[in-house]
């Protein structure tokens, strides 16, 4: 059929898309598609989209001598069939922009044209329409037919991600033998995900169908651009999608390479097979992709019923192709533990802490938590100890000052140390045992700094090792030993947001608000060996080491002041950020904990209510999203316990403790696996006993390293899940001969005479009333 010319729209937009429909159907109506969500059906020959000003402007879209023919919704979008020569839907905005021809205004409309626009794709053979929106997570199909019902829905896919772009495929590309009709790509912001629509037939994989199957446009061009610039009005020869009689190629020249040729040919036999389908009528199932990928639709899955499946080897290596790496804590769920392991009935907790400060900090025997009490008085609690606190006062650490920060020794569950606005760093004792009695005293108190204190940190691996920042624009070294302080490291030129030590312990990572990252060797210079470009915002940041010290994760704001993650490598930190990912928008800074054994980051901020989880990588994408976690309420800090901890019955690869305005609940961070009953070792690698020191203060200062040893935390009774035997597969479902196995008229009679007679019972055992005692004789006489 010879597609008749016709004039685009009349529509007052900014964004229009445009898309030529031919066919029995499209010879009669155009659809305008508006990013209000509104389908608009007229007598032309071209599909447009286009944004509209809402649903209350629903009367400017028709015309008054062209009532509209008929409409129908779906979901949040309403589809209009008016009469030819009807009028598009405008947006008066959008004119006046264009009227005033302000510049500002006009981009700030096409931007949000742009995320208002829906995409439209026709397939002419089939007559099918999918529409999917920029940044939408859907995508709807329709088909549409010349009479009434002039537009009905097939399916709604559901995707897992946004879509940035999406394209149909080419219908010589598509499987006909396993009756693919349509298929699209959806553009996401990682990967591209394949979306095939499939009709269910019986013999699908082995036969092809015609009635489903029309000629279809060739590849070869009808005539030149000179003879259509001549009027020329030559149509494109159509060809059979059957695979028998499909256009043979023509032989490639003797001096292209077999690989080139095999391209040119089309490839295999099997890839030839994979053409367009198109279908008169509604489709029964759309599905994903024919080929091995993620489904992108929980209202549409894979026909495996009809579609061939490939083999595992080569599913899993399609799947990491169009996925890349996937992470095994992709789906690792936080779970807050029982009640009884509470503690509750937190009074006066300080809500106010410096944001350096983490809120709270935990070992493996206590927690302590600072009160809103003059004097800058610490709350001391016995994890052995949960249950509801008393009424009364209790003991407490009184400081004497505001406490800015405070951190337990990692090798001494008995001793805490306290930086506080004087300028002071107080390290205190607490006694065996817990709190009894109120503390006034410290053991030692070092000073040094000229201005308040907001940052410590203890040395992961030499004890009795502190460093301290403050806003004397100074980094310090102090030996616990001596109480004094041994290094003064400069460079900084504004307040230092966060620091952390190196896995060996021989570098100190800070990150700074003058936009800098910096990395020191304390013991060999007070300069920094290198800087680099941090985050450019200005509301904190944190630092954390990973991937074996190769790299510094660092946690901060972007010039918009959205949370963001970026990665530096820690050998050229001049270059800048390797990767970075956005996360949200939130003024408090995100505070990370770090698992070396796992390489999972789990980070929250004060007064969030939602704990992202990433496990990080040391090549492309370096950050794989995992689960996150959510907290019924927000919470005010979340540290971690020490990885012995973790019940790895129970797949526990963390365990934290999360301060709310009146509680400490703890939380475990679990991996789902099915064969809990053996140990993973895929999971639980050895870990470091970083509670013990690998050497002392004084040997590390004179230039002494040290690492940690390493313990297995596979229980003696447990068989690890690598060594576990191997499960012979099970049959599922009874051999179809059981089920196609004739019977005897005879043998069906026995059957159901037995099965009657079975819920009948026993005929020869007596009657329960036969069991009931009479009245005697003479009872009956008056």
């Amino acid at each position: 059929m010879a597609r008749q010319a016709c004039g685009p729209p009349r529509v007052f937009t900014l964004s229009l898309h445009i898309l030529a429909i031919s066919g029995n159907v499209a010879d009669r109506f155009m659809y305008c598609l508006s990013g209000a969500k509104r389908v608009h059906m007229c007598a032309d020959h071209a599909l447009s989209t286009t944004a509209a000003k809402g649903s209350g402007s629903s009367s400017r879209h028709t015309d008054t001598s062209s009532p509209q023919l008929a409409a129908c919704h779906f979901s949040s979008r309403s589809v209009y069939f008016p009469k030819h020569g009807c009028r598009g839907p405008e947006d008066s905005r959008s004119v006046a922009g264009l009227q005033r021809g302000d510049k500002g205004n006009r981009r700030m409309e096409e931007e949000r044209e742009k995320r208002r626009t829906l995409i439209p794709l026709f397939d002419e053979d089939t007559g099918l329409l999918l529409l999917a929106g920029m940044g939408n997570t859907g995508i709807d199909c329709f088909e549409v037919s010349s009479s009434e019902p002039f537009l009905s829905q097939v399916s709604h896919c559901l995707t897992d991600t946004s879509t940035k772009g999406i394209a149909l495929v080419p219908k010589l590309a598509l499987d006909v033998m396993s009756c693919e009709v349509v298929r699209v790509l959806q553009l996401t912001d990682s990967c591209i995900v394949p979306i095939s629509y499939q009709v269910p037939r019986k013999n699908s994989g082995h036969e092809f169908h015609d009635d489903l199957y029309p000629d279809t446009v060739g590849t070869t061009p009808a005539m030149s651009a000179e003879e259509w610039w001549k009027g020329g009005n030559k149509q494109v020869e159509r060809v059979s999608l059957h695979p028998d009689k499909r256009p043979k190629q023509k032989a490639a020249p003797a001096k292209q390479t077999p690989a080139k040729k095999e391209v040119a040919s089309g490839g295999s036999k099997e890839d030839q097979a994979r053409d367009c389908s198109t279908s008169s009528s509604p489709l029964s199932t759309p599905s994903s992709s024919a080929a091995p990928s993620r489904s992108p639709s929980s209202t549409s899955g894979l026909s495996s019923g009809f579609v061939p499946s490939p083999s595992p080897s080569q599913s899993a290596k399609a799947f990491q192709n169009l996925m890349g790496p996937t992470s095994k804590f992709r789906h690792i769920q936080g779970t807050v533990m029982h009640r009884d392991t509470h503690i509750t009935n937190i009074r006066g907790l300080n809500l106010t802490t410096p944001g350096e400060c983490d809120g709270f900090c935990v070992n493996r025997q206590r927690v302590a938590v600072p009160l809103a009490i003059a004097g800058g008085q610490i709350a001391v609690f016995e994890r052995s100890q949960p249950g509801k606190l008393p009424d009364t006062a209790l003991p407490t650490i009184q400081n004497s000052v505001n406490v800015a920060d405070f951190a337990w020794d990692p090798f001494d569950t008995h001793r805490l140390a306290v930086a506080g606005d004087d300028a002071k760093i107080r390290v205190w004792q607490v006694p065996e045992g817990g709190l009894k009695e109120t503390l006034t005293e410290p053991k030692i108190i070092m000073q040094g700094h000229t201005e308040k204190i907001y940052s410590i940190k203890f040395h992961p691996l030499a004890s009795g090792v502190l460093v301290s920042s403050s806003y004397d624009l100074t980094v310090r070294l102090w030996n616990l030993e001596t109480g004094k302080q041994v290094k003064v490291l400069d460079g900084h030129q504004d307040q230092v947001f966060g620091m952390a030590w190196s896995p060996d312990g021989k570098l100190l990572a800070t990150v700074c608000k003058d936009g800098k990252v910096r990395i020191y060797d304390p013991r060999k210079s007070t300069s920094p060996l290198q800087e680099g470009p941090g985050p450019e915002g200005h509301r904190g940041a944190r630092v954390v080491w990973v991937c074996d010290g190769k790299y510094l994760l660092v946690s901060g704001f972007d010039s918009r002041s959205e949370r963001g993650l970026y990665l530096y490598s820690a050998s050229s930190l001049s270059s800048g950020a390797v990767s970075s990912v956005p996360v949200n928008v939130s003024p408090s800074t995100l505070i990370p904990y770090y698992d070396p054994d796992t390489s999972v980051v789990i980070l929250t901020g004060k007064g969030d209510t939602r704990v992202y989880i990433y496990e990080i990588v040391p090549e492309d994408p370096y950050f794989i999203e995992c689960s996150s976690f959510n907290s019924p309420e927000p919470h005010k800090g979340l540290a971690f316990l020490p990885k012995t901890e973790c019940n790895v019955r129970d797949v526990e690869v963390a365990v934290g403790l999360m301060l709310t305005k009146t509680t400490i609940e703890p939380v475990a961070f679990k991996v789902p696996r099915v064969k809990k009953e053996f140990f993973q070792d895929d999971v639980y690698s050895d870990t470091a006993v970083w509670w013990e020191p690998a050497l002392t203060g004084s040997a590390w200062l004179s230039g002494s390293n040290g690492l940690h040893k390493k313990i297995s935390l596979k229980p003696k009774d447990m068989t690890p899940v690598s060594e576990a035997p191997k499960e012979a597969p099970v049959r599922k479902y009874l051999p179809s001969s059981v089920y196609l196995e004739e019977k005897t008229d005879e043998q069906k009679k026995d059957e159901l005479l037995n099965a009657m007679v079975a819920k009948l019972g026993n005929m020869d055992d007596p009657l329960p009333q036969e069991s009931f005692e009479g009245v005697d004789e003479d009872e009956w006489d008056d």
